[in-house]
């Protein structure tokens, strides 16, 4: 089988289009019997600058979401107990919002602190860096940072049109210049080609995350996608998440929101058993997810082991 750096478009849509038992085998190849949990707390909801078209918490449209400022350190600590009693080992502190002003990152640094004291490993997901803000959670000591590339490169400008690939890109770049991890996903089911499927991964595989999370479109009231719950079928989802787990070998890809609505108990459990590796267990953004003990008893059943 070819290796991360090897794999080719041509050989990845060959893969993609494999009957699916055959294509998940080739998945499994890569896959562990260890599964991480990670979970997060929306620590600023709402009222986005940014345009991206799946998303609730954009101001560009009207969606009936809570939405609030950025919470108290107390907040997060409290919330960030609650996941570590669940399994979690990591913790992020996520915001809407293009990205930190100056006067978000003292607290922003001393969150951080805070979730690095409990024994978790620290995350955050806080949009758009430049090399200084990146170098100043380094120093803060921040494990690692989430940042989507969202789609593929071609798909990107479909969208949104207040940021491009590149700016993605780019804070990717300053994050790992700075020495931290990177988390770095998709969100399928928004309209893309099986053939940009494919791209994606390839596009993943360039960034080599630590860590690769897989949401599926919630389409959500009020924004251009909310009639977008056809654009892929569960088989989709199992072929997706196969080909990103054979680009990226080395990666944790991992659950993320919107599976409990767009796949069926048994396919989650086949995703797990062939291709996934990791879980944000609890509740998403701006949507439910399933309940910790769930995770866990599904791991019992497939015989996977809590990584700790």
């Amino acid at each position: 089988m070819n290796t991360l750096n090897a794999i080719s478009e041509k050989e990845l849509l060959r893969l993609y289009n494999l009957p699916l038992e055959e294509l998940l085998c080739e998945a499994k190849k890569y896959n562990s019997d260890t599964v991480e949990f990670c979970s997060l707390i929306s620590a600023r909801t709402g009222k986005c600058s940014e345009s991206c078209r799946y998303c609730a918490q954009s101001s560009h449209y009207m969606t009936d979401i809570y939405t609030h400022p950025l919470v108290k350190i107390e907040d997060v600590v409290k919330t960030a107990k609650e996941a570590k009693e669940n399994g979690a080992v990591r913790f992020a502190i996520v915001t809407s919002g293009r990205g930190p002003s100056n006067a978000d990152m003292p607290v922003m640094c001393e969150m951080i602190k805070e979730i690095n004291k409990l024994g978790l490993k620290s995350c955050a997901s806080l949009g758009l860096l430049d090399k200084e803000k990146a170098q100043q959670f380094k120093e803060a000591g921040l494990v690692r940072y989430h940042h989507n590339i969202n789609t593929s490169r071609s798909y990107h400008p479909s969208i949104t049109t207040t940021h491009t690939f590149e700016d993605r890109i780019n804070t990717i770049n300053h994050i790992k210049n700075a020495g931290i991890e990177i988390c770095s996903g998709v969100i399928i089911g928004m309209g893309e080609s099986v053939e940009q499927r494919v791209e994606m991964a390839l596009n993943l595989a360039e960034i080599k995350p630590d860590s690769i999370p897989v949401n599926f479109l919630t389409p959500i009231k009020g924004t251009p996608f909310e009639n977008y719950g056809d654009k892929i079928d569960e088989e989709g989802i199992l072929r997706t998440l196969s080909i990103i787990k054979i680009a990226n070998p080395d990666s944790v890809v991992r659950f993320a929101g919107g599976r409990n609505l767009r796949l069926s108990k048994k396919n989650m459990e086949i995703a797990l058993d062939n291709a996934v590796n990791g879980i944000l267990i609890g509740n998403y953004l701006t949507t439910i997810g399933i309940e910790p003990k769930d995770d866990i008893e599904t791991l019992k059943k497939l015989g996977k082991k809590l990584y700790v």
